[in-house]
């Protein structure tokens, strides 16, 4: 059964109307975008309760200094304040308060007066972009670091400076942990297999590396929740790299059939879909299938990116792929202040969203059949399943139920039906669906 023909009447009621989801994955960026995101700290917590308000979020605390693998998850770390201001006027001429990328996350604790020679080494910024501010981070070498558009760096001045980075590393018997969030939604057969779709959380006012991901997958867990479905389908909200590490680390038994990798979903560009380390699993096929047909780029796998690193380790051996529009660093506006709200179009993730739900669609769907009447081609008009007039060339749904007796042969899947007959999946699902209540498959 396809995930959009189990849908209730009050989601059929919330997909026809115009503008509603526009608005709503609109709104949960707003209310993300401000919060100072990293591996640790109340930026995550405060983002995991806001998803928690649409959706029944289990979020899971492990301490920090535990190991998980090759790693230690690192302190908590809080900010509270951090600026530079002019010694003499008391000005302050970069203020985290203004900015959340103004402060290197993870910046370890200082407050002095400095010379410009002596803060130069603490200072990023982006020569060729003067006007944005950059993004870094310090996640496990102690130092501290502001980043600055190149018009602020230029007009500093000579100093003296009094620099304060009020923040905190909490972890051992003083507290500290990294959280994650978590949502199971079991499906109608209990052995059909699990999707696993999963989004990072750690970065802060970032709108399409990181916010994007986190809209879509929050939307298309909150749909899934309200429909049947045959597969069980497991959310992950968790920092980068550690974060999956850790969800990784907690659930050894669980061995998800299909994992899909969510982020950087808006800002411009075709859909990307980038295949499972193997590069031959079922999710590759669905994504392929339908990300081609949305005129979309397949790129092969690379052991850099994002968590999808993690899921296809060799230990694990997860089938993950990721979603993208333009890939990580290239488009300009990767990591800097550039990356805003007005970065993301709100066709972007709508389309964005559709897309994942029509491999989910494939996901749930997809099944191999046997033609039951295979001697010649069945007389379709008698079962009400071909036009009254003839005369006209045959539309997609015709072709569809004729590709499928053509080629179900026991073995041969939908998918490859549809790929084959370049038509969409769902009409060929369609077809199949009609076919199966006339007898003619089986």
């Amino acid at each position: 059964m396809a995930l959009a023909d189990a849908a209730t009447p009050d989601e059929a009621a919330e997909t026809s109307a115009p503008g509603e989801l526009e608005a709503r994955l609109r709104q949960r960026m707003e209310r993300l975008y401000p919060l100072c995101r990293s591996l640790t700290g109340d930026g995550v917590r405060q983002t995991l309760a806001i998803l928690a308000e649409d959706l029944p979020l289990d979020v899971r605390r492990v301490p920090s200094g535990s190991s998980v693998f090759d790693w230690t998850i690192p302190p908590e770390w809080s900010a509270r304040a951090a600026w530079i201001a002019d010694a003499t006027t008391g000005e302050r001429l970069v203020d985290f308060a203004h900015h959340t990328l103004h402060l290197v996350s993870y910046s370890a604790p200082f407050s002095g007066r400095l010379d410009r020679t002596e803060l130069e080494p603490h200072l990023h910024s982006l020569p060729d972009r003067p006007e944005w501010i950059p993004y870094r981070t310090s996640y496990y070498a102690r130092d501290w670091g502001f980043c600055l558009s190149q018009r602020q760096r230029d007009a500093l001045g000579d100093g003296p400076f009094d620099v304060v980075v009020d923040t905190t590393l909490t972890e051992g018997a003083d507290g500290g942990e990294l959280v994650y969030g978590e949502v199971l939604l079991p499906g109608t057969e209990a052995d059909a297999g699990e999707v696993l779709i999963s989004s990072h959380l750690c970065h802060p006012s970032l709108a399409n590396d990181n916010l994007s991901g986190l809209a879509v997958a929050t939307e298309l867990a909150r749909r899934i929740g309200g429909r049947r479905h045959r597969l069980t389908y497991r959310f992950v909200f968790a920092p980068g790299t550690i974060g999956s590490l850790t969800w990784l680390a907690e659930h050894p038994e669980v061995r998800p059939a299909h994992v899909l990798v969510l982020t950087g979903l808006g800002g411009g560009g075709p859909l990307v879909y980038k295949r499972t380390r193997r590069g031959a699993a079922p999710i590759d096929r669905a994504a392929e299938h339908v990300v081609g047909r949305r005129n979309g780029r397949i790129i092969d796998y690379s052991p850099y990116g994002y968590d999808e690193r993690q899921y296809n380790a060799l230990g694990f051996d997860l089938p993950a792929g990721r979603l993208t529009r333009t890939p990580h660093g290239e488009y300009p506006e990767y990591h800097t202040s550039a990356d805003d709200l007005g970065f993301v179009r709100d066709d972007e993730l709508v389309e964005a969203m559709t897309a994942i739900e029509e491999i989910l669609e494939v996901l749930e769907g997809d099944a191999a059949y046997r033609n039951l009447s295979p001697y010649g081609e069945p007389q379709l008009g008698k079962r009400g399943l071909y036009p009254k007039m003839g005369g006209r060339s045959a539309d997609d749904a015709v072709m569809a139920m004729l590709w499928l007796m053509a080629c179900s042969d026991g073995d041969t899947s939908v998918l490859s039906i549809a790929d084959r007959a370049g038509l969409p999946f769902g009409v060929l699902r369609k077809a199949a669906d009609d076919l199966l209540g006339a007898g003619l498959l089986g």
